[in-house]
């Protein structure tokens, strides 16, 4: 008893640590058991049409991707069907598809017991189980065709390990435990089978147009093409429209996939050739083959584009894309890029693109625009850099005498780089300020293009400027990359798809040549080597015979950032607009558009830093 008093005596405002260390485990364990309830009791398949959009994510399409995405939630659910689990696997997103820095959601085996964690890896591939545990495991379902994994993971978490879900491409990565393993840091990611897969995650939240009765359609599709055994192949086909097909609207386009080839067909192009040309040759083969007419490369208006894991293509209601009829070519060009990273054997596929058309045309005619850059030498990339921009503009000037006075409306984009590019973003200004981004992505990939409808429609008027920036990176390049139509020279462009119609068909520009020339001469004038600067030597040769020193390159970002340009505000027909294009001053910017802040989801329940047991049963190797 004394011993009590005395204890009594004593203030105590807190739990021993004993105490504290009891009561966390048993919130832990309710946690735990909570969810593991949740996850069994859950029970019935997901309806397809809850997850409106579907990847495969490898090439076998063992692993399928489905999701949706929750604006008000600020979330994005992915259900995930792993058709032939052996051990475990590894799905998640990093900045390029590396395993290194990745945010990943685990699951693992050791034979016997199955669990499940969110975990990052550090900068040599290590995995650790996250401190906050923010991909969600809403459902584990066995079912016939394999095991649904349904998580639920918010845009942006606010924890520095993980990653942020912008607008724009993300690369996803997968990885598949074919042993077991009893630990999440026993997973070895080095020694796994593992590979990546782009996609737009944020898919714009916009209603779909009524389509009128009248509507035709008409299949742009490979004629049973026997798929290469190669990696990569790019098959060219050419198709016609029928004769005297007069003036139409295309109205919306999907794709057309041959059953089982979902995972081979990367992305595919119908492209109008020029109206210039009377005839073009048939050809079906792959597009880089000496067989190949010359006439082709004439073929290069966009009538659709495609890339894997994106919907159907809709036009605004009060647009359509004009095709046929006087002055358009019947003559059209299919583009398919098939991935066939296991290269199979004697794959047929009959895929393309379903075009949707009216004979009642839509009250404006889509149109569509090329900002950025010029393609020309004079706009370069030194090697060895890891981040270098290059800017385009169409001038205040040139937006002044072509658009309406009512202006455009902007609804769609396509951006493109060849294989350098790393981020491209269009902004729209407006007397010196930034309005708004048009397009942007930070993750750009060239090796998954696409036209993107806008999550809003984009206003332009008469005296806007239109700002394109690429962001490049040449660490892999021992000499400077030029600007050009090569897959190793480089292209900084937006395709805006607009209405109405106007005679603007390309507002770009390049630095002025007087202004590189002398970036040249005192390239000279400053190196001990002598570099020929020449006039009859061409820019490429000049810009290759460089010696990339820091003082050559700070010199050559600060050219690019004050000299005037040269502009391009050209017709269709590829002729300037009337007025003085060379040696105009860069748009100055006053006020820039702020950088959003992230929204960090309210803070959940206890959700323990701590794998999940799930009940699987027993998994076994083949």
């Amino acid at each position: 008893v004394p011993s009590m008093q005395t204890s009594a005596s004593k203030p105590c405002p807190c739990p021993s640590f004993k105490l504290r260390e009891v009561a966390s485990m048993y919130f832990t364990m309710i946690a735990v058991f909570l969810v593991i309830l949740v996850v069994a009791l859950q029970g019935s398949a997901p309806r397809e049409n809850d997850f409106p959009y579907k990847v495969p994510l490898d090439p076998e399409g063992l692993l399928e991707l489905s999701w949706n995405v929750s604006y008000p939630e600020q979330a994005v659910h992915f259900q995930l069907l792993i058709k032939n689990l052996k051990f475990g696997l590894l799905f998640g997103m990093s900045d390029r598809g590396e395993f290194e820095n990745a945010d990943l959601a685990v699951l693992w085996s050791n034979g016997h017991s199955s669990y499940f964690g969110d975990a990052w890896s550090d900068a040599r591939g290590q995995l650790h189980m996250d401190s906050q545990q923010d991909y969600q495991l809403l459902r584990a379902q066995k079912a016939p065709e394999g095991l649904y994994l349904l998580l639920k993971r918010a845009f942006s978490t606010c924890d520095p390990k993980d990653y942020l879900i912008e607008d724009g491409t993300v690369h996803l990565i997968y990885g598949f435990l074919e042993k077991p393993v009893h630990s999440l840091q026993a997973i070895n990611i080095s020694a796994i089978h593992r590979g990546l897969q782009r996609v737009q995650l944020l898919k714009p939240n916009i209603t779909v147009p009524e389509l009128p009765s009248d509507m035709n359609t008409m299949e742009i599709t490979a004629p049973d093409v026997v798929i290469p055994s190669q990696e990569t192949t790019y098959w060219c086909y050419m198709a016609e429209l029928p004769d005297r097909f007069r003036k139409h609207h295309i109205i919306m386009y999907e794709p057309v996939i041959t059953a089982g080839n979902e995972a081979l067909v990367h992305h595919m192009e119908v492209f109008q050739c020029a109206a210039e040309f009377d005839t073009f040759p048939h050809y079906n083969g792959p597009c880089d083959s000496k067989m190949k007419p010359e006439r082709l490369n004439y073929c290069r208006h966009v009538l659709a584009a495609w890339a894997m894991g994106a919907q159907a293509f809709y036009y605004p209601e009060e647009a359509g894309l004009a095709f046929g009829g006087p002055g358009s070519s019947k003559y059209l060009r299919l583009e398919i890029h098939y991935h066939n990273p296991l290269v199979i054997k004697g794959r047929h596929d009959s895929s393309g693109i379903r075009l949707y058309y009216t004979a009642t045309l839509r009250r404006y005619d889509a149109g569509i625009m090329e900002l950025g850059l010029v393609y020309t030498p004079v706009m370069a990339i030194p090697p060895g850099e890891d981040t270098f921009i290059l800017t385009g503009y169409c001038t205040d000037k040139c937006t002044q005498l072509a658009l309406p006075a009512a202006g455009i409306r902007i609804f769609a984009s396509q951006l493109h780089t060849h294989l350098a590019g790393r981020k491209v973003v269009t902004v729209l200004v407006r007397d010196g300020r930034e309005q708004q981004v048009v397009n942007a992505d930070g993750h750009y990939s060239p090796h998954f293009q696409e036209i993107r409808m806008l999550k809003e429609v984009v206003a332009v008027f008469p005296g806007d400027e239109l700002i394109t920036t690429c962001t490049y990176n040449t660490e892999d390049r021992s000499r400077a990359t030029v600007g050009g139509f090569g897959i190793m020279e480089e292209m900084c462009v937006n395709y805006v798809h607009y209405y109405p119609q106007t005679q603007l068909e390309l507002c770009k520009s390049a630095v002025d040549p007087g202004y590189l020339h002398r970036y040249f001469n005192l390239v000279n004038r400053f190196n001990d080597e002598e570099v020929c600067m020449c006039p009859q030597v061409s820019v490429p040769q000049q810009f290759y015979s460089i010696p990339w020193n820091t003082f050559n390159r700070d010199v050559l970002k600060s050219l690019y950032g004050f000299a005037p340009i040269s502009m391009h505000c050209n017709k269709s027909s590829a002729v300037r607009f009337p007025g003085e294009w060379e040696k105009q001053p860069l748009p100055t910017i006053t006020e820039r558009l702020q950088e959003p802040v992230p929204r960090c989801p309210s803070i959940p329940g206890p959700r323990p830093a701590a794998p999940i047991p799930l009940d699987l049963g027993e998994l076994k190797r083949d």
